[in-house]
């Protein structure tokens, strides 16, 4: 399976739900099973995280670098599962990549679709550090329901473990 997360400058949301879910995936031994990419609907490439994305990353014991990089074909065409941060990101993908719609969610809508909170995860760009904690958190536990659902899909699909990517 090969995810990509998808926010507008691929410099707060996106990078922090891949680098998050890559954590979470080696915790669980299942970083083998699943590829992760993050890129925005609007980012410049090669620009680093935002300061406070890093700050809160790396509060979580995660120092990967990060460099955006804006979606392109190429990156949609790779992906098996596209996950915005919001409606609106996801409106862009659907008009620009209309044939790929049955892969195009928002994050919270494929993770947890009665989630009381919504299914937008806000922008924390230019937010006090609470902000990027608050969002990190609301990430984090879309992402661990995201993998819930992945695990009771292979094992419904194939009846045992995730595949390779």
């Amino acid at each position: 399976m090969r995810i990509l997360f998808v926010c507008t400058g691929n410099t707060c949301r996106s990078p922090m739900a891949e680098k998050i879910f890559r954590k979470i995936l080696a915790e669980e031994g299942l970083n083998e099973g699943i590829a992760t990419q993050s890129a925005g609907t609007f980012a410049y490439n090669g620009v680093c995280a935002s300061s406070n994305a890093i700050r809160v990353l790396e509060s979580k014991g995660i120092t990967e670098p990060h460099s955006s990089q804006t979606v392109t074909p190429d990156l949609m065409k790779w992906s098996t599962l596209i996950l915005t941060m919001t409606r609106s990101h996801k409106a862009s993908l659907l008009q620009a990549y209309p044939q790929m719609a049955e892969k195009i969610y928002t994050l919270k809508e494929y993770a947890n679709p009665e989630s009381p909170t919504g299914i937008e995860i806000s922008d924390p760009f230019g937010g006090s550090l609470e902000v990027y904690e608050e969002c990190a958190r609301e990430i984090e536990e879309s992402l661990r329901e995201l993998l819930k659902n992945i695990k009771a899909q292979q094992m419904n699909t194939h009846g045992q473990g995730l595949e390779s990517p």
